[in-house]
């Protein structure tokens, strides 16, 4: 059974940073794409970025440029580095793995940026 334990989320101001952490357990192989999605409240959960096994990354067009996503194959971990936060980055963050095939979900952590 894959879990997956997201951490680093919080409070900051407009114009700061924050880097949130996704470690996979219970996989030793197949883990494929890892990505980060976000939901604010009364919207759809949105592709935030992704990065395939080998390291091509795709971002939503609203972080490009501000957000940078990359992985530790060895310790199963997908990372995010949010820099330059605004308000409407506000959400609850999902980390999403692949594995072969079949996606696994994170619990979700917060990042509230205040004006």
């Amino acid at each position: 059974q894959v879990q997956l334990v997201e951490s680093g989320g919080g409070l900051v101001q407009a114009g700061g940073s924050l880097r949130l952490s996704c470690a996979a357990s219970g996989a030793s192989f197949g883990i494929r794409a890892m990505g980060w999605y976000r939901q604010a409240p009364e919207k759809q959960r949105e592709l935030v970025a992704a990065i395939t096994s080998g390291g091509n990354t795709n971002y939503a067009d609203s972080v490009k440029g501000r957000f940078t996503i990359s992985r530790d194959n060895a310790k199963n971990t997908v990372y995010l580095q949010m820099n330059t936060l605004k308000p409407e980055d506000t959400a609850t963050y999902y980390c999403n793995v692949d594995l072969l095939g079949r996606p696994y979900w994170g619990q979700g952590t917060q990042v509230t940026v205040s004006s």
